[in-house]
């Protein structure tokens, strides 16, 4: 088990047919068990359900990721069926949360649409006793937290994530995980992230097809990263390599129940 790892966060019914293919193909070579793969929208909840069906190794999450408009309420209700049709099958509520970046853009835009709607999404996670997958950072994430506290949500996990200290240990002593992605390898602000965040509440993902700079500039975003990024993670942590894989990998089977 010592070098087995899980991508706990890849958007993979965005790579084209031929990358999707590539990727599925190599991941026993790079020791990769499984994919968890979160959704954007009615549409990709669709196909990742689709791929899900065609190679057992990838794992779904449904949801609507909030760097984009607001959905008509159809979209929301049908995306909330899907989630009840398939609670046995998929492994979380996600990716869902706060529109951090759309916010930086137009500073016009109303957060209270975005807040209603992870409300929705936070309640049917409850309901199902799912997890839920989060794009929370900075100032985001406080608001989140609020949230998660009030619909007694224990099981969130932030990917991709930054945040002030505060905030930071306020999320540890709610038990939360977090995933850091290959910019670990070359981020200061996520290698101090990965110093102050226990090993216990780790994992690891790529967020791909989003690319990364560093040693991996120019390349596909590919699970096989994951394992430099478990290097330095060692590294910060000055721990065995050997022990940190075991970690991650058990601490993504257990909060996946995988």
């Amino acid at each position: 088990m010592h070098d087995l790892t899980v991508d706990t966060h890849i958007h993979l019914d965005m790579y084209t047919e031929e990358e999707k293919s590539k990727l599925l193909h190599e991941l026993e070579p790079y020791k990769i068990t499984n994919l968890i793969s979160v959704s954007r929208n009615l549409e990709s909840c669709r196909h990742n359900l689709e791929i899900a069906k065609q190679d057992s190794r990838v794992k779904v999450a449904l949801g609507y990721h909030p760097e984009q408009k607001i959905p008509d309420v159809e979209e929301v209700s049908d995306i909330l069926t899907e989630i009840s049709h398939h609670k046995d099958q998929i492994v979380a509520v996600g990716e869902v949360g706060l529109p951090y970046y759309l916010r930086k853009e137009d500073s016009s835009l109303s957060l209270e649409p975005y807040l209603e709607l992870l409300r929705v999404f936070l309640h049917k996670a409850k309901e199902l006793e799912l997890p839920v997958v989060l794009h929370a950072i900075y100032e985001d994430a406080t608001i989140v937290c609020d949230l998660l506290e009030s619909f007694s949500i224990s099981e969130a996990h932030f990917h991709w994530f930054r945040g002030d200290e505060k905030t930071i240990e306020r999320m540890i002593n709610n038990g939360y995980m977090v995933s850091v992605t290959p910019d670990v390898v070359y981020e200061g602000e996520i290698q101090k992230l990965v110093k102050d965040y226990p090993l216990r509440q780790l994992m690891v993902e790529t967020d791909g097809p989003w690319p990364f700079e560093g040693p991996f500039s120019g390349q596909m975003t590919h699970p096989k990263m994951m394992h430099e990024s478990v290097c330095k993670i060692a590294e910060i942590k000055r721990c065995d390599i050997k022990d940190v894989y075991n970690n991650l990998y058990l601490n993504t089977k257990r909060f996946y129940n995988l």
